[in-house]
């Protein structure tokens, strides 16, 4: 065998290695990283960020139709103001359901429809000025250009 036809063959053979690795690696992603598993990572990271009072981090993660429903610097300025100042608290803690996959949904009546959507409900624990509560909401991530973003309720 010429050494050639030997670097050209070992070319092929770490080329098939190469292949094989890949798809291995994507079926042990989608294995490990569901869709629901990523929507709900999405709600987390959200969370953790407004838990942190990171507001700008977590109205990056805002599907469109939020990012044009709050422009950033009015989110940050309203959400530190109503959440911090008027409840008189410097954080909240956090618990989440398992998610919910709905096969079509809605942001509000005149929206359009959105499928493959993920519902979360997220209860975050104050403890303020005016005592001890809870805020729940139902929070759905649903998928923007292959990332799964954040999206509120606006239905009537």
């Amino acid at each position: 065998m010429s050494r050639k036809s030997a670097s050209i063959k070992g070319f092929v053979m770490g080329m098939v290695l190469l292949v094989c690795i890949v798809t291995v690696f994507m079926l042990i992603r989608g294995a490990w990283f569901s869709p629901d598993e990523e929507a709900a990572a999405v709600v987390e990271e959200f969370y953790l960020y407004e838990q942190e009072g990171e507001f700008a981090s977590s109205w990056e993660l805002f599907h469109s139709t939020m990012k044009e429903r709050f422009g950033k610097g009015h989110y940050i300025q309203d959400r530190a103001h109503v959440f911090m100042n008027h409840f008189g608290v410097e954080t909240f803690d956090f618990v989440m359901s398992e998610p919910e996959k709905i096969e079509q949904w809605k942001m509000s009546k005149t929206g359009p429809a959105v499928k493959n959507v993920y519902k979360v409900l997220v209860t975050q624990t104050y403890k303020g000025t005016y005592g001890n509560f809870e805020l729940a909401q139902e929070v759905f991530a649903v998928q923007e250009k292959d990332e799964w973003k954040i999206v509120w309720d606006y239905n009537q």
